[in-house]
């Protein structure tokens, strides 16, 4: 699981992979599983704070909301989310979702040990 290494996760299914000024956010394994097949996803750059709606994720199933785990800017969503939002469902871990910059609050993140101890219950 080396692909983990250095991901972080939220209690609301978010990870989250820190790369010096930038920020990586993604959905985890569990959220995308727990959804089925994914179909649609929205998402805007922009300034958001800490525990906004970032957007949501629309899947076969429900519709989801998507939660900031920084005060920052999005700077760039991940275009290959919108021509293909199955790729979360075949790789979570590697289709992130945004990116973020100008990152200062941060959300209490989980280890992934943690992670799992809360999906568990």
């Amino acid at each position: 699981m080396d692909e983990l290494k250095n991901v972080l996760f939220t209690k609301t299914h978010e990870w989250v992979k820190i790369e010096g000024e930038i920020a990586y956010v993604g959905l985890s394994d569990y959220a995308q599983s727990q959804m089925g097949d994914i179909v649609f996803i929205n998402l805007e750059e922009d300034d958001y704070e800490v525990g906004d709606t970032i957007g949501d994720v629309e899947s076969v199933k429900s519709v989801s909301d998507i939660y900031s785990p920084f005060t920052g800017t999005i700077v760039e969503i991940n275009s290959v989310i919108f021509d293909d939002p199955g790729a979360i469902n075949r790789d979570p871990y590697g289709t992130w979702l945004c990116k973020y910059e100008n990152v200062s609050d941060k959300e209490e993140f989980l280890t992934l040990e943690e992670y799992e101890e809360i999906i568990k219950e």
